[in-house]
Formats: structure tokens, C-alpha cells, sequence
């Protein structure tokens, strides 16, 4: 088993060379992408431009350039942005992490609860008024942003409605870290969470729905129900063990994008300065260094999601530990 285990750690870095390697070509050695010139302005003179990129380091040649980067993200860690010197990338982003990771936990704790619940009882109760209903509502919770319903709970919680007692619990807009207090860290997270959440649910109910009912077709089920287990016990211990392959799947890809930077709009949404939100300002501005670590910050989240993935399957299925 530690052979297979060894060999996706050896894929993980090598994927993530790869990535790093993409990333860098791609905002400063593709035509058009010179951050020289972005640095100095649009209108800047010839001078300015050579000025800045001696500045920056931008005259070395490409490897030279990526090597330094590299070294300054990942080893000394003092890379710098090109719009504010004076703003350390790596602190920012570490900074940012418990944020985003906080939401995607706890939105992830909810759509695996509820998209759990949701697909064993429509399954359970497959071509009923029930099932339907669960569809449905499956349904419109995929139809809605989660910026959309965070915009739309803002609206009632925090003008409308905010002085009632059903919402006075609310607190204001932002963050608070959970070592200054443990409650209003929960308190600022449930809505964001919520609001994450509804639409995974609906697309994990779904598909495991599906997969149940797949499952409740094969022999093996047949063979149980021949000799006399009951319908729950087949539902519980067969049908859903053997269905939540392709969840523990869509978990591995749906909570790595998420916690590197896909729940931007949640983030802004909710005033939570997380790595998303570092990111959109980043673009926004065309600040390379901050683009990079972010997206490199993301690709790791990715790639270490992924690998945890594919150990569990080895933990799964006994065919994942041969050593071919």
C-alpha cells in the first residue's frame, strides 16, 4: 500500500511544477503580457519601461525569472506587490486562508449533511410524491447563484429585517477570527455557508439519488434481498456504501476549487476577505505576483484534494493497492 501512496505524493509535485510552470508563462512571457509595461502605464516612454523592468528584475532571462519567483513564494517568502511594495503576498494570502477555509468547511458540513439526506430518502422512497418533491426542490437550490441568494439574505438580514427578532442575531458584515471569539466567528460564518451550500446540496442529492437507484438494480442486491435482509439494511449498508464513490469524487474536485478561490462571489458578497476576494483584486489591479501566488495557492488546494482522494480509494478498494 505505501508504493501507491508514494507514487500520487511523486504525481502531486510533479503536477504542480507543471502548474507553476503554466502560470508563469502565462502572465509574463506570452505576447502582450509584458508586466513592464503594465507597471509603468499605458502611455509610459521607452525609458520608464526599461526603468521598471530593471526595477523588478523583468531584464533576466525567462528561467532566471521563474526561479526567483519560485524561491520567493515557496522558500525566502518576501515576494512583494508590484502595485504596493510595501505589501507582503504570502502574509496576505496565509491571512486570508482560514477565512476561505472556515466558509468551505462549514458550507461543506451542510451540502454533505443535507445532499446525504436528500438522496437517501428520494431514493427511498424513488417514484413518490416524496421523491419529487426532493427533486424540486434539488432543483431550484442548483438554479440559484450563491451570490444571488447571499445578496438576497443580505437584503432582509441586514436592512430590512435586521431589527426583528427572527434576524437580531445577525452580526454585521465581515469576519471575526475565532481566537477573539468563537461565536461570532460561527455567527458571521452560517449565513455565508448557508448561501455556499444550497446549491451543492441539490447537485450531491441528485447524484446520489441516481447512483442508489443504480445500485439497487445490481445482483448483489438481488442476492441480499433473496436471502431475507431487510430493505433498509440493503438501502443502508449496500446501495449507499457502494454509491458514495462518486460523491467522495465530487467532494475531492468541489472542496479544493472552493477553499483556492471559487467562492469569490460568496466572499465579496459577505465583505469575508479570503483568497478569493485577494484574488479578484488582484486581477482587478493586474498584479502578477499576487495572481500567482493566489493561483498557485489554489492549484495546490486542487492537487492535495485530489491526491487525499485517490488515497481513500486505495483505502476503498483493495484493487487501487497493487502496485502496478
Amino acid at each position: 500500500m505505501l508504493l501507491p501512496v508514494l507514487k500520487r505524493l511523486g504525481d502531486m509535485v510533479v503536477a504542480m511544477f507543471g502548474i507553476s510552470v503554466l502560470v508563469f508563462l502565462i502572465f509574463f512571457a506570452i505576447p502582450g503580457a509584458e508586466p513592464a509595461s503594465r507597471i509603468a502605464g499605458r502611455n509610459a516612454s521607452p525609458e520608464t519601461v526599461a526603468a521598471v523592468r530593471l526595477s523588478f528584475g523583468l531584464d533576466q532571462p525567462l528561467p532566471v525569472q521563474y526561479l526567483i519567483m519560485m524561491k520567493k513564494l515557496f522558500i525566502t517568502q518576501d515576494l512583494t506587490s508590484f502595485v504596493n511594495r510595501g505589501y507582503k503576498v504570502i502574509p496576505a494570502v496565509m491571512n486570508a486562508a482560514p477565512i476561505t477555509l472556515s466558509l468551505v468547511a462549514g458550507a461543506a458540513l451542510i451540502w454533505i449533511v443535507f445532499g446525504l439526506l436528500i438522496g437517501v430518502l428520494a431514493a427511498a422512497f424513488k417514484n413518490t410524491w416524496i421523491d419529487r418533491l426532493l427533486m424540486v426542490m434539488s432543483l431550484i437550490g442548483i438554479s440559484m447563484p450563491a451570490f444571488w441568494l447571499g445578496a438576497v439574505i443580505n437584503l432582509f438580514t441586514q436592512s430590512r429585517w435586521h431589527d426583528y427578532w427572527l434576524f437580531s442575531w445577525v452580526p454585521p458584515l465581515g469576519y471575526k477570527p475565532f481566537v477573539e471569539s468563537p461565536k461570532l466567528w460561527a455567527l458571521t460564518l452560517v449565513l455565508p455557508c448557508f448561501s455556499l451550500a444550497v446549491g451543492y446540496i441539490g447537485i450531491y442529492g441528485r447524484v446520489l439519488r441516481a447512483n442508489i437507484v443504480e445500485a439497487m438494480q445490481e445482483d448483489y442486491i438481488r442476492t441480499a434481498r433473496a436471502k431475507g435482509v431487510s430493505e433498509s439494511r440493503i438501502l443502508i449498508r449496500h446501495a449507499l456504501r457502494t454509491s458514495l464513490i462518486s460523491v467522495v469524487t465530487l467532494f475531492g474536485l468541489d472542496f479544493g476549487q472552493l477553499v483556492g478561490g471559487v467562492a469569490v462571489l460568496t466572499e465579496i458578497v459577505f465583505a469575508l476577505q479570503g483568497v478569493g476576494k485577494i484574488t479578484f483584486d488582484g486581477l482587478l489591479n493586474l498584479d502578477l505576483p499576487v495572481i500567482m501566488a493566489a493561483v498557485l495557492y489554489s492549484a495546490l488546494f486542487v492537487v492535495i484534494c485530489n491526491a487525499l482522494v485517490d488515497m481513500l480509494y486505495i483505502l476503498i478498494d483493495p484493487r487501487e493497492r497493487t502496485d502496478g
